[in-house]
């Protein structure tokens, strides 16, 4: 017998096609949770303020860092222009972060078990 290594039933490859067909299912289980996600996160409502205690300013985006809503308490409108700002700012700051950080999290739960090279 050769020293040629063969896979699956004595055919050159078979092997590769298998790790080729697992990895093809894997794509395509990735692409639906992946649309799924998608979907999810755009229904999302996610907050971020200027800060937690007064929460002067409040910005609403979706899970997909979509702007929805400013909302400004009258107690912020009489501020000068620039500490308005800094306030609009830091929730804006605030609501993204907290949007990529579940996003992220989100991401992971979808490709955790798959054995992704490189997630």
């Amino acid at each position: 017998m050769s020293e040629n290594k063969k896979s699956g039933f004595g055919i050159p490859g078979l092997g590769k096609i298998k790790e080729l067909q697992d990895a093809f299912q894997k794509a395509q289980q990735v692409q639906a949770g992946a649309q799924q996600l998608q979907e999810e996160l755009e229904r999302m409502d996610i907050e971020g303020y200027s800060d937690e205690q007064t929460k002067l300013v409040t910005v609403v985006m979706s899970g997909n860092q979509e702007p929805r809503q400013v909302t400004i308490k009258p107690e912020a409108l009489q501020q000068d222009a620039d500490a308005l700002s800094a306030l609009v700012t830091a929730a804006m700051k605030d609501a993204y972060g907290k949007s990529t950080e579940t996003m992220r999290g989100k991401m992971e739960e979808l490709t955790s078990g798959l054995n992704l090279p490189g997630m």
